[in-house]
Formats: C-alpha cells, structure tokens, sequence
C-alpha cells in the first residue's frame, strides 16, 4: 500500500543536492507526484518541496537515509504524510471574521488542520467555538496576569503537541519568550499592508495619508513586533470617499482572505523559511 508524503528541505547550495534527493526517493520505491525548488543566490541557500508515493513499509528506510543525507548536507529537512493534519490553536480577542472564516474553512475541509482549542482573552466567541465543535477556552489578560496568561497557553500547546498557532486579530503582544518558544509555528494577521502604518489603528493611519490601496499582511511572529517574515500580503483598492469605517469593512474581507492562504500553505508545508524572509512554494 502506498500513500502520499511531503519532504521540504534547505541546505547550503551545491551541487548533486536534486540529485541525491531523488536518488533517495528512488532507492525506497517512492514516486515523484510535485516538486519545486529555489536557489537564493542572495544567500547561498537551496530550498526544496517533494510531494511523492511511497510504499508505508518503506518510510523508516527513507527517514534513516535522509538523515544520513542531511548530515552531509547541512541540511534541515522535515517528512510528513500528506493526510496527517497539524494540531493548531487559534487565538482570537473581539473581531470575529477571521476566526468565522478559518471555522467556516475547517468545517468545509478546505484548511488541512486539526483545531484542538480556541484561546481568547474574551468570552465573545465561546458560542461560535460550542457550533463547530471546538472547545473554548477564556485566557483572560492583564499587565499582572500576563506572564500566567501565557504559562497556560504554553502548557495547552506543550499538552497537545501542537504545531501552529494562529492569531487570528488577537490583540494581545507576545513576550519575546513565548515568541521563541513559538518560532516558525505561529503566524499572525496584521490589518495593514507591512511594513507601512505599524501599530494601532493602521486604517486611520492609512486615510490620513489618503491612500489608494489597503491591505493586509500574515507573517510568522518574532519578538520583533510585525517585523516577521513576510507569507503572504494582498490589497483592495479605495478611494477618497471611504471613510475609516469603510476601510475597515473592506480590510477586514482581505486580511480574512491573506489569513486563510498563509495558514493553508504553511500546513500543507508550502512555507519555508529563509532568514527573515520566506520561500513559499504554491
């Protein structure tokens, strides 16, 4: 019986690495479905995807050669089957639309997750979290609780062995702690098009300066705060009659749309990432 798997790596470049790879995979029978790769010259690194068939009884063999192989390479390198969904918790504060669209998204089987809980310092959604099924859990925070706030959401993701967690418009800053503990597993919404109008309120930045487009910008976070690498970004174009009101509305549908991408690509392992940039395979 075969099934599908993943295999992304990098590695400083050189050559024989395509080679080797595929050598690999045909040494354990497997057979080559996608692939795509990236040299950055820029930096030296070499960056690929493999979607390929594999014989079950023959993954533990492949594992141990790619791990022969990365030790020669330099290389970092993951192996996932391509049906196995990640353990995700999404974060969320009061504005609901992209939590309700990824919600929407994972009931319709269209985002490849497996939502183990929702976290929020609200209680606003606990009911929407009840109609898919998911279980809720109110994590409130203050300057006083916040070290405690996230010992506790720490522990949920140490418990679960979760490996994504998506602030979907939750409004809180991480500690720079718990922003390396979470490193290159959690992503984030930032309504505006980074790395213009930073911080609160970016759509009343945005129309006194009187924009003509807006957008939104979903990156991996970092203790530097919306200066993560970069995964997706999209815009909406406006005009001088919108107010902020309606810059919002509008706003909100794209950072929903970026939202679900980003978070789509990164679990069907499309995203790696390249210093302070990322590599995304679509």
């Amino acid at each position: 019986m075969t099934a599908s798997h993943i295999l992304t790596l990098s590695c400083p470049d050189r050559t024989g690495i395509v080679h080797a790879v595929t050598g690999a995979l045909a040494n354990a029978d497997g057979n080559i479905t996608d692939a795509a790769q990236y040299n950055d010259q820029s930096t030296g690194q070499f960056f690929m995807r493999v979607q390929f068939a594999l014989p079950e009884p023959n993954v533990a063999s492949l594992r141990g050669e790619f791990a022969a192989l990365a030790a020669t390479l330099s290389m970092r390198w993951t192996l996932r089957a391509a049906n196995e969904k990640l353990r995700t918790i999404i974060m969320v504060s009061k504005l609901g639309h992209c939590l309700n669209d990824l919600l929407f998204r994972y009931r319709s089987g269209l985002l490849p997750l497996d939502i183990r809980a929702i976290v929020s310092n609200h209680r606003d959604y606990y009911q929407l979290a009840a109609s898919y099924d998911v279980p809720f859990h109110h994590i409130p925070v203050t300057a006083e609780t916040k070290p405690q706030a996230e010992a506790k959401l720490l522990e949920m993701v140490n418990y679960d062995d979760v490996e994504l967690v998506v602030l979907a418009r939750y409004m809180q800053v991480l500690s720079n702690d718990l922003c390396r503990a979470l490193e290159g597993r959690a992503i984030n919404i930032h309504h505006s098009f980074l790395p213009s109008f930073k911080g609160a309120k970016p759509y009343y930045q945005a129309h006194e300066r009187g924009v003509k487009i807006i957008g939104a910008t979903a990156h991996y976070v970092t203790p530097d705060l919306d200066e993560g690498p970069i995964i997706e970004q999209d815009i909406a174009r406006v005009n001088h009659a919108d107010d902020p009101q309606e810059l919002t509305t509008i706003g909100r549908d794209v950072e929903s749309a970026v939202l679900a991408r980003a978070v789509t690509w990164h679990a069907e392992h499309r995203v790696l990432l390249n210093g302070n940039k990322t590599v995304v395979f679509r």
